[in-house]
Formats: structure tokens, C-alpha cells, sequence
């Protein structure tokens, strides 16, 4: 037992160096997709793609590893994963064109969504319920140290290099591999259940056709997606092992649970995209200092994960849940009444707003894992991630629309103030939208207590 618990502790300090590094690729672009805009000229909806091409292929592939997993030892999916971030890394690396570079963001995704569909398992399956809260809280701050350092080093490496050398981040991927392959114990290869391709393709279809019909303002776009969206339902409900199980969504408690960490998410991916361009466009930051702004806001949140894991312990999630709406209604609503105010007031926002989200994210994983029997533990939290970052791409997207309406086309220094009005007012809309998101997930949170509480009475 003693044994089991000391190779549980030491693979989930292991995946917490890997998530900085994961985190990092994932989000080091954030700081400088205004001088990528600029240099290729390209709309914030189009740009936008370095960010919502990553996530629609960690989204997918990220079930996909999950899947895999049943017939193949981890060492060996890691490694594999690994292999192919790199490859990702150096084709962005090396690009000329746009579309070669969100190709090469796209392949990083497809390889580094090994990564959570690991680390989704191990507090689910390595930790008993009582501790589980402290193992996801561990993970979430694994997330928010690399937020908080990811800013820092684009700045550093943009304001020193170019910003082309940020693909080279995620090769430090390559110095856990080993350690992995080391502490991961032989597993025997199994036979496992079939993998649903064809349910994996029309998903990820409907998503990319989506996205492009947003950032593109194209019906044919959405009409293809719907139609795709339409064989993807036929095909779950109809393949013998699909790639997402219906079965869960019997479960009410289990879909509501869910639909509070897809608001929850949409805000997480929501800022990191906002910010930068709000203190480019509206405060006038230069791209070098943008990630000094934002490290206080990320590393608070660092601080703060395992206390939240804790909180969650002791005091139940739903605790955890009010305590987290606080700080960001009050962030968010200053923000979308002040768009504009100072970078020496906007960090101390961002604090109370990432401090929530922090929250948020170990109160949502832990409550909807608690929802779930151990049959379904590692299908019901692996649809969890898969759609966590379904949304998080789809608010980018969306948020890229909206900065697309505000910013204009072209600088004319007669109508500079004007167009500076407008913008403002697309980042007030923004986060006069997160307020609403805040309170509508805040509903759902009372509602979701108050199914669970009928659901136990009429058991009882």
C-alpha cells in the first residue's frame, strides 16, 4: 500500500513539471499574436488560430491518447507524443507562410495531448476521493506555474530574439522523457476496446468547420458543420464502441457538472487571449513587458491551487464554487466599466480574476469526478478535458469576432480617437459578457445542488 501511495506521489511530481512545460506551448503564443497579426496582417478572428487550431487537436487528441491507453503501455504513447510535438515544433519553427505555422501548432497539439489524457488519470485512479481534491489541486497549480511563467519567457524571448523562437519552448518536452519511462511501470500491452475513428474525424470536423465559419462569417462553413455534427450523433448512437459513450449523459448529475466546467472553462481560456490584446491595443504595452503585467495574476494563482485542492477537502466544493464567483464579478465588472485604466491597476484585476479561476478549475474537475462511478471514471473525465478544450477554442474564436468588430481596419491618425472608442467598447462588451458568464454559472451551481439533493431523496 505504502509502495503504490510513494509511486502515485512521484508520478503526479512528475506530471507537474510536465504540465508547466504543456501549459507553456500552449499558451506562450498568447503575448505575441498582435505581432503576429500585424506581420502576416491578419484579423483577430484569423489570428486567433494559433490559439484555436492548438486547442481543437489537444481536444481530440486528447480522448484519442485517452482511448489508446487501454491497449498500449503510457511509456510508449508518451514517447510517442512526445516525438511528434517536436516535429510540430520545428516545422512552426522553420515556416514561412501562416498557414504553415498553425500546421506546425496544430502537430505540437496533436503530440502534446498525451499529456492530459495522463494526468486526468492519475488523480482519478491513483488517489482515493478523500485525497483527490489535493492531487487535482497539485495539477492546477502545475497549470498556473506555467501561466504565470509562460508570459515572463515570451516577453523575454520577444523583447531578446524574435518571437519564432518561442516554438522552441516545447522541446523541452524532451528531459521528462526519460523520467517517464523510467518510473512508469511495465505494462502489458492489452487488447482494449476498438477506437472509433470515423466518430473521432466527424467530431473534430464539426468543431474546425464551426470555427472557420466564425472567424470566416460564412454560412456554408456552419451548414457543413451542422451536417457533420448530425452524422456524429448518428455514428455514437449507432457504432458498437463510439467515440463518445451516450451512456454518460443518463447521468444528470454528470452533465450538469459538466455544463458548469464549460463556463468555467470559458473563462480560464477566455483571458489569456483577452489581456494581451487589450494591453497591446488599449494601454499601449509593448509586447516585451505584456508578461510582467500578467505574471502576478498566474503565479497567485500557482500559490493558490493546492489551498483550493484543500478548501475542496474540507470544506466541499460547493464552498469552493461561491468562493471563486466572488473575485471575478468583481474583476470582470471593474474591467468592462474601465477597459482602459492603467497596466499598474490592470494586474491587480487580474489577480482576484485568476485567483478565481484557480478555484474554479479544482472545484469543477473534483466535483464532476465525484459523479462518477469507477467504471466510467476514465471515459467521463476524459469527455471532460476533450470538451474543456472544445470550448476554450470556440470562446477564442468568438472573442476574435468581437475584438474583429471593434478594431479598425486601418490606422487613420484623423479619426485615432474614434477608433480607440471603439475598440474600448469591444473589450467592455468582453467582459460585460464574462459577468454574465460568471452569474449564469453561479445559477447552475444552485441547481446542480439542488438535482443532487432530489436525486438523493428519491433514492433514500
Amino acid at each position: 500500500m505504502e509502495g503504490q501511495k510513494d509511486a502515485a506521489n512521484k508520478l503526479l511530481h512528475i506530471m507537474y513539471f510536465t504540465l508547466i512545460i504543456s501549459v507553456m506551448n500552449a499558451t506562450i503564443f498568447n503575448v505575441v499574436l498582435t505581432s503576429i497579426r500585424q506581420e502576416f496582417m491578419l484579423t483577430a478572428s484569423q489570428v486567433s488560430w494559433m490559439t484555436t487550431g492548438y486547442g481543437i487537436m489537444y481536444a481530440i487528441g486528447s480522448v484519442t491518447y485517452g482511448k489508446l491507453a487501454d491497449r498500449y503501455r503510457l511509456k510508449d504513447l508518451l514517447t510517442f507524443g512526445f516525438i511528434l510535438m517536436v516535429t510540430g515544433s520545428l516545422l512552426g519553427l522553420s515556416a514561412q507562410h501562416y498557414g504553415m505555422m498553425v500546421a506546425g501548432r496544430m502537430l505540437q497539439a496533436a503530440g502534446g495531448a498525451v499529456i492530459p489524457a495522463v494526468s486526468m488519470i492519475i488523480p482519478a485512479k491513483y488517489f482515493p476521493p478523500e485525497n483527490r481534491g489535493r492531487a487535482i489541486g497539485t495539477m492546477v497549480s502545475g497549470l498556473a506555474l506555467g501561466t504565470a511563467i509562460s508570459p515572463i519567457a515570451a516577453s523575454l524571448v520577444t523583447g531578446m530574439l524574435h518571437w519564432r523562437m518561442l516554438f522552441c519552448f516545447s522541446l523541452f518536452i524532451l528531459l521528462v522523457l526519460p523520467v517517464f519511462r523510467k518510473y512508469l511501470h511495465e505494462e502489458p500491452e492489452r487488447t482494449g476496446s476498438k477506437l472509433d475513428w470515423i466518430g473521432g474525424f466527424l467530431l473534430a470536423g464539426t468543431i474546425a468547420l464551426i470555427l472557420l465559419a466564425i472567424t470566416y462569417s460564412s454560412w456554408l462553413f456552419f451548414g457543413t458543420g451542422f451536417i457533420f455534427f448530425a452524422l456524429f450523433i448518428l455514428r455514437i448512437r449507432s457504432a458498437e464502441e463510439p467515440f463518445v459513450q451516450p451512456a454518460l449523459f443518463h447521468n444528470r448529475r454528470y452533465v450538469l457538472g459538466v455544463g458548469i466546467a464549460l463556463l468555467a472553462a470559458s473563462l480560464s481560456s477566455g483571458m489569456p487571449f483577452i489581456m494581451p490584446q487589450l494591453l497591446t491595443n488599449i494601454s499601449h504595452v509593448s509586447p516585451a513587458f505584456i508578461g510582467f503585467v500578467m505574471f502576478p495574476g498566474a503565479m497567485a494563482s500557482a500559490l493558490l491551487g493546492r489551498t483550493g485542492g484543500k478548501l475542496a477537502d474540507e470544506r466541499g466544493n460547493g464552498f469552493l464554487f461561491y468562493l471563486a464567483a466572488a473575485p471575478l464579478l468583481v474583476s470582470f465588472g471593474i474591467l468592462s466599466v474601465f477597459p482602459g485604466m492603467p497596466p499598474a491597476y490592470i494586474w491587480i484585476f487580474l489577480i482576484l480574476a485568476s485567483t478565481g479561476q484557480t478555484f474554479i478549475q479544482v472545484a469543477t474537475s473534483n466535483s464532476v469526478s465525484l459523479t462518477l462511478s469507477q467504471e466510467h471514471m476514465g471515459i467521463g473525465m476524459g469527455f471532460l478535458t476533450m470538451m474543456t478544450f472544445i470550448i476554450g477554442a470556440v470562446s477564442t474564436s468568438l472573442i476574435g469576432k468581437v475584438l474583429d468588430w471593434g478594431a479598425p481596419v486601418q490606422l487613420n491618425p484623423l479619426l485615432f480617437h474614434e477608433q480607440a472608442m471603439s475598440y474600448s467598447n469591444a473589450f467592455s462588451l468582453l467582459f460585460t459578457v464574462l459577468v454574465v458568464v460568471v452569474a449564469l454559472y453561479s445559477m447552475l451551481v444552485r441547481a446542480r445542488k439542488t438535482i443532487g439533493s432530489s436525486i438523493s431523496s428519491t433514492q433514500k
